[in-house]
């Protein structure tokens, strides 16, 4: 025996098992299944009644109804498993989004944070002070304390010598005796050895209360022996950074009906220590996990609680990782995680776009494809059904009671499975719409985060002394070309260290550059500033400029009527001496072009399964292209989207399936609002949005029609005589043909496409099967073509009905197929004759539903002769 034949007997009993586990938390997949269930009975219970009743007169419908029951047993477990299997994968893809976003939000921030100590341990007011050079302590607090008011994700900045003593810290320390009791954390030793940064997470006497703290450490040089001479360190604010990411997590699911008060957010250590959590009574921190990893289960058992969980590590930013072994784990409880999962996937949503859709379901959910196709399999098996014994043996009256059984449960499946198969699309529906939703709220965070820094930036560095007497000595005219270089190379070591910039500028009072971090540099990047002008309303603005923690920032345009490069921001700073006079100021060009796409682009990369068929920007209120992850979407482009998308307030999402630019889409936009002060208190108000793509597949031109036919029932009237017709569409019509007269019908996907010479609508050839063997062929033809003078769009509910008429066989495509139902003789009107027609195929018109839809019967001996070859 083949090992695979062995191992799927008990892949398929853990399957089932997952299964059992999870149905009794999902209401909707429960009742699902109940009534699957019932009607598998239903369809037991008819062919047992018809083997003991009338195994004579149902013998022709014994082996459909057979087919039937198996048919239905396959696809009650493929259903159920399916509606499972998306529900808890649209709960697992969120919750590893989520992990994945949170992580990636943090390292970006914490990688800021390298570049800051090692900028800020070359400070020369803080090198000479901590070298002995200059004892003005209170100046030097109050420079770390205007850093702090300026980079306000630290909670505190020290300056620590070679034992460890603190000789100034940007926060009051009330009890600490003075600087004679030194630091005893093991981190002041390894910076003092290292010649790069340092980064420990733990409790700490750097920090008041001994807490746990993250701080990174850098050794400072002597500015002359360039010896160590001891440790700057910057205690980052750790709860105040991970409650924010709680807090902008919580509104990213505000917008569904399961919010964060579902699942819960962890910040693990690689011991799976907690170290943040963002609900403290629900796990707290210092509470130890087993982690999550790729490959585990998804079930997991804490505290005598199971889980749906999910966990991600760093994918990491410019090289860096992040701290060593941290993972972001996001649990929810079983019992919560789909009692509240939101359902309007379906609601609002057109219905021609949810047809189209669906008309693509082998591309973005293959069960829920297999599905529908097994049902409409069934669906042409229980019609079968009743045309072979339609008109036959009407006396018996357990048939007729059999046959009418049989109608009832049909229709009865047909709505189960409808409804069945809406909540499994809704479901998938609802997972996309989310996933984009997500997606765009990750974008503009980090996109506001890393302006945040920017902002920062300018302001302090433009309090370095250099650049402040190099201006003063320009204005007197007393600057020599070597403080010229001496500050050009300045700017320079402060790119290399913050390199998400195009060019670092200094400029005087009449908006002339006087220094930049890329002189003599112009190539495709970068550009040679020096010598050339800012632009005249950012000057004006930056001598506008009052508060120190004031700047301003241009609008999206390129940089200093140069296209190189494209269009970015610049930061403006004032710099100013002593005694407050304004001498001039700084500007950083943002590399925006590289930056937005890297994170369009980074963002992207933890999207693997849809990454192909998603594009994602950045955009303004008018919907310009600021950047995208697209080729085909150029910066500078307008997008043509709905104004309530681009009206949206600042921090809302919002999602839809739509179609957009000829493509059956889900569109999500998320509105940016700031992070911290940037953006919300600080003045400044330039507001991107986020907007992410995801394409499923062309418009389909036969929706609309779908929709209608998948809408309309034809009712058969109750009373034993009359004359039963099968019925069936083509595109918009109902049509019917004596009920008599037809074979049987059989999926459109049959038909081989052979030539038929010159007979007219021909689209090829079926082949007709008796006891699994070919029994013949027959020519097909399309009804829409030869009734309608156009040919039918073929989709997956498309159909051949095969008729017989005096010996002559043909199949009809036609568009699905309806019923087969009784009509009684008052319904049938004669069609009015056409003046110079011999043969009329409208044979009758037929009031059905009360008179409110009328159907065209066609003459079957008119069809054979219309399609015949032309003499």
């Amino acid at each position: 025996m083949p090992p695979e034949t062995m191992i799927a007997p008990a892949q398929r009993a853990r399957e089932l098992l997952q299964t059992d586990a999870f149905i009794p938390h999902m209401r909707r997949v429960g009742r699902c299944e109940s009534s699957l269930r019932e009607l598998n009975l239903m369809w037991r219970l008819i062919e047992s009644s018809a083997k003991m009743n009338c195994p004579q007169e149902a013998q022709a419908l014994l082996p459909m109804m057979a087919a039937t029951r198996g048919g239905f047993e396959r696809l009650e477990q493929d259903l159920v498993q399916s509606m499972v299997a998306q529900a808890v994968a649209g709960v697992t893809a969120g919750q590893a989004s989520q992990a994945q976003h949170l992580m990636d939000t943090l390292v970006r921030n914490l990688y800021e944070r390298t570049a800051d100590v090692g900028f800020l341990a070359t400070d020369a007011v803080l090198c000479r002070f901590l070298a002995g050079l200059d004892g003005d302590k209170a100046a030097v607090t109050q420079r770390l304390r205007a850093y702090r008011s300026k980079y306000t994700v630290y909670e505190d900045i020290l300056l620590l010598d070679t034992e460890g003593r603190v000789q100034a810290r940007a926060q009051e320390d009330e009890s600490r005796q003075g600087a004679d009791q030194p630091c005893q954390d093991s981190l002041i030793a390894t910076a003092l050895q290292s010649q790069g940064f340092v980064q420990r997470f733990g409790a700490t006497d750097l920090l008041q209360g001994h807490r746990n703290g993250l701080i990174y450490a850098q050794r400072m040089l002597h500015p002359v022996s360039r010896r160590p001479m001891g440790v700057l360190c910057l205690c980052f604010d750790f709860e105040g950074e991970m409650q924010g990411i709680w807090s902008g997590r919580e509104q990213a699911d505000s917008s569904s009906a399961q919010g964060a008060q579902t699942r819960i957010a962890l910040l693990l250590d690689g011991q799976g220590m907690v170290l943040a959590s963002s609900d403290v009574h629900w796990i707290g921190v210092g509470a130890k996990l087993r982690p999550h990893r790729d490959g585990a289960g998804v079930l997991y058992v804490h505290g005598g609680r199971t889980y749906l969980v999910q966990s991600a590590a760093s994918a990491g930013y410019q090289g860096y990782m992040g701290p060593q072994g941290w993972r972001a784990q996001i649990m929810t409880p079983l019992e919560l995680a789909f009692g509240l999962q939101p359902q309007a996937g379906m609601e609002g949503l057109d219905a021609a776009v949810a047809q189209g859709l669906l008309a693509h379901a082998h591309r973005f959910c293959p069960p829920l494809h297999a599905i529908h196709s097994a049902a409409d399999t069934i669906r042409r098996v229980v019609w079968n059904g009743r045309v072979m014994t339609a008109g036959k043996q009407l006396d018996n009256t357990r048939l007729q009671a059999m046959l009418e059984q049989i109608g009832e449960t049909g229709a009865r499946t047909n709505e189960v499975f409808s409804q069945s198969i809406d909540a499994l699309y809704g479901t998938v529906l609802n997972t996309a719409l989310r996933d984009n939703s997500l997606l765009t709220s990750l974008l503009v965070d980090l996109l506001d985060r890393n302006l945040y820094e920017r902002a920062n930036d300018c302001r302090w560095w433009a309090l370095t002394p250099q650049l402040s007497a190099l201006l003063e000595d320009q204005a007197l005219g007393e600057a020599s070309a070597s403080q010229v270089d001496e500050v050009c190379e300045l700017l320079t070591g402060i790119h290399a260290l913050y390199t998400v910039y195009q060019q670092i500028m200094v400029y005087d009072t009449r908006g002339r550059v006087v220094a930049c971090s890329q002189r003599g540099r112009a190539d495709a990047e970068f550009q040679d500033l020096l010598g050339t002008d800012i632009e005249a309303d950012s000057l004006q603005q930056v001598l506008a400029l009052g508060a120190s923690q004031a700047y301003h920032v241009s609008p999206w345009r390129p940089c200093l009527q140069h296209e190189k490069g494209g269009s970015t921001y610049v930061y403006y700073a004032p710099i100013r001496n002593a005694d407050g006079v304004m001498l001039g100021g700084i500007g950083l060009v943002f590399h925006a072009q590289r930056e937005f796409k890297a994170m369009l682009e980074g963002v992207m990369g933890v999207q693997q399964e849809s990454a192909s068929s998603r594009r994602v920007a950045y955009l303004n209120r008018l919907g310009v292209v600021m950047a995208s992850s697209d080729e085909a979407l150029q910066p500078g482009m307008k997008l043509e989207l709905p104004p309530q998308m681009l009206a949206l307030a600042p921090g809302q999402t919002m999602a839809r399936a739509m179609v957009y630019q000829d493509q059956y889409c889900v569109v999500a936009i998320t509105a940016g609002s700031g992070y911290r002060e940037f953006k919300r208190s600080d003045g400044y108000c330039e507001e991107v949005l986020a907007l992410s793509v995801q394409a499923f597949g062309a418009v389909q031109g036969d929706a609309l029609a779908a929709v209608w036919r998948r809408n309309t029932r034809v009712q058969s009237c109750s009373a034993a005589p009359g004359l039963e017709m099968a019925t069936f569409f083509v595109g918009r019509s109902v049509l019917a043909v004596d009920a008599a007269c037809v074979l049987e019908a059989q999926s459109a996907s049959a038909i081989a496409p052979v030539s038929a010479g010159r007979l007219p609508y021909c689209v090829g050839t079926l082949a007709r099967r008796s006891q699994g063997a070919v029994a013949g062929y027959v020519w097909v033809f399309d009804l829409g073509a030869l009734l309608f003078g156009k040919p039918l769009t073929r989709t997956a509910q498309s159909q051949v009905i095969v008729l017989e008429h005096e010996g002559i066989r043909l199949g009809l495509l036609v568009s699905d197929l309806e019923g087969v139902v009784r009509f009684e003789s008052e319904q049938l009107r004669v069609a009015p004759a056409l003046a110079g027609l011999q043969e009329q195929l409208v044979q009758h018109l037929i009031y059905a539903n009360d008179g409110g839809l009328l159907i065209q019967g066609l003459s079957v001996a008119a069809l054979v002769r219309a399609v015949k070859a032309p003499l």
